[in-house]
């Protein structure tokens, strides 16, 4: 049972076998048992709130194609974001608003785009979040932008990097979602298969949101996906 012990839990192995190395006794098994009962019940509900938001946002499939393109978004990521804030974005007249309201914005603490005050800004907390985590992603993703930005200021600090990324991405989502444009990586050149096999990934986590998705051309380098709810209301 140790060994299935996940990786980040906060103790060795020794520890885990001893914690785990005593009688169970039948009021724990039922305790265990109604645990992973809410485990499976969580699951299930996060399996249908992600088909209700597919259908909810079919109108926004455009939209949410062109954000999932973004390094460290993705698919369910793209979704979350339009379904916060649209799919246009023409509340916020600019991109440093935009990062204002989330949180991301810099600001007297912050110079050179990194943030030197510990204390976490006024936002919106849920897509302050989900950017940090997107950040987290996108400087792991081998010859993009963000990972050569993201070396470029970790002397100064990984909090502070990770920081300063997370409020490019805001300006980022601004841009393609409230100019319409496609996200075009700057980052050092990636060869054909590293590409197909990221658009693979999207696709079949598309798939599995509720989107029936085709693409045409595979095998000549272009790939061209068309993307269509399979839930109706």
């Amino acid at each position: 049972m140790a060994a299935l012990g996940d990786s980040g839990l906060k103790c060795t192995r020794e520890a885990l076998t001893d914690a785990l190395n005593v009688p169970v006794s039948t009021l724990h098994r039922q305790i265990l048992k109604l645990m992973l009962d809410r485990l499976e019940m969580m699951r299930t509900q996060i399996e249908e709130i992600d088909k209700l938001l597919s259908t909810e946002l079919k109108s926004n499939e455009p939209a949410i194609q062109r954000l999932a393109e973004v390094r460290g978004l993705g698919p369910q990521s793209a979704m979350q974001i339009v379904a916060e804030v649209g799919a246009d974005l023409k509340t916020f007249r600019s991109a440093a608003e935009f990062a204002s309201w989330i949180g991301t914005c810099p600001g007297s603490g912050i110079s050179a785009e990194l943030n030197k005050n510990d204390t976490s800004p006024k936002g919106n907390i849920f897509l302050r979040r989900l950017l940090m985590q997107a950040a987290m992603a996108a400087v792991k993703t081998k010859g993009s932008i963000f990972e050569v930005k993201f070396r470029q200021l970790l002397p100064k600090g990984y909090k502070q990097a990770a920081w300063a990324i997370a409020h490019k991405l805001s300006r980022v989502i601004w841009k393609i979602l409230h100019e319409a444009v496609d996200y075009i990586e700057l980052g050092p050149s990636r060869n054909l298969k590293a590409a197909n096999d990221r658009i693979r990934r999207m696709c079949k986590e598309l798939t599995r949101l509720g989107f029936k998705v085709q693409n045409s051309n595979a095998g000549t380098g272009d790939w061209l996906v068309s993307i269509h709810s399979r839930f109706r209301p």
